[in-house]
């Protein structure tokens, strides 16, 4: 069995932090340049290009057991609408603005995790959960002002990635995540290549050859993409997740300085005050859990009390 080491884990899950945001940067730079579809069919040709050597090396097995294969379809088509709707989002907001309103996900998924899955939620984390929505509405409400209902547009991340992970938890342990995201760019190039067609998109019969510069970005998005939820797998490997889950939450930072870097857009006032807010909820909550996991309720006592205050 593999002992922990985490800084290891914090260093792999730092680099997810840096690569993801920069990720998105490199789809707002292309937002104007390719169509959406045809943006998403490269990011996940290039996960199946370079994950199937790796795939190979490993000796791993690609075959999908029978009780997952729907699952596995109904994942892949999650992580595109996810993708997409993150990528049109972009087009319209600013990075470090589209990041802070996706990160209502833990607040949706624990929601989910008590309407779905009958996971007990109690009064804290309800408040939280609150005061984490009213964060996300002070960075939308600029935004809407601005912009109009693309604004909600990362709602609609939250809500697809939350959906997303509660999909995955029921499938992880039953393949390597290598094999997993091979998978997933597999079946996401199957779904996506006839939708291509059909809108008139597909690049071999429509597009004219990008230029060498945006190769080389759709390039880096599909291999930025797929190395930095690599190292958020990896970094789970060699950490608890309660050590990890508050470093997801640098992501926001670290697209805050990539968007001034490259775009010159800074949250303002208002937002700024709303991603302070959410981030706080959502530390509390992951404290809440932690707490929680660390001092479970005994079953005698839980059953005298119906109504937690976790």
């Amino acid at each position: 069995m593999q002992t922990d080491r985490p800084f290891v884990g914090i260093l792999l899950m730092l680099g997810f932090c840096v690569l993801a945001p920069l990720g998105d940067s490199m789809a707002k730079l292309l937002g104007g340049e390719v169509p959406l579809t045809v943006l998403l069919l490269v990011r996940f040709l290039i996960q199946l290009v370079l994950l199937l050597p790796l795939v190979w090396l490993s000796g791993l097995s690609l075959r999908l057991p029978r009780g997952i294969f729907a699952l596995s379809w109904l994942r892949s088509l999650l992580h595109i609408l996810g993708i997409g709707f993150m990528f049109s989002a972009l087009r319209y907001l600013p990075l470090a603005d589209a990041l802070a309103i996706a990160f209502v996900m833990p607040f949706i998924m624990l929601l989910l995790g008590h309407l779905v899955l009958g996971e007990e939620v109690g009064r804290h984390r309800m408040a939280a959960c609150a005061v984490g929505f009213v964060g996300t509405l002070l960075v939308i409400q600029p935004n809407f002002a601005s912009v109009g209902w693309p604004a909600l547009l990362p709602l609609g991340v939250a809500v697809i990635f939350a959906l997303f992970m509660l999909v995955t938890r029921q499938i992880a342990k039953e393949l390597d995540p290598i094999a997993l995201q091979t998978i997933s760019g597999a079946q996401a190039c199957l779904i996506l290549t006839p939708i291509l067609i059909v809108v008139g998109q597909f690049p071999i019969i429509q597009m004219p050859l990008p230029g060498a510069g945006v190769m080389w970005m759709l390039f880096l998005l599909g291999a930025i993409g797929t190395v930095a939820h690599l190292m958020m797998t990896w970094s789970l490997r060699f950490a608890p997740a309660a050590t990890l889950a508050p470093m997801q939450y640098l992501e926001i930072p670290f697209g805050t300085v990539i968007g001034w870097m490259i775009f010159s857009d800074l949250p303002n006032g208002l937002a700024a005050l709303g991603i302070c807010i959410t981030v706080a909820a959502g530390l509390y909550i992951i404290a809440r859990e932690r707490q929680l996991s660390q001092h479970p309720v005994p079953p005698a006592a839980a059953s005298k009390a119906p109504d937690p205050q976790g």
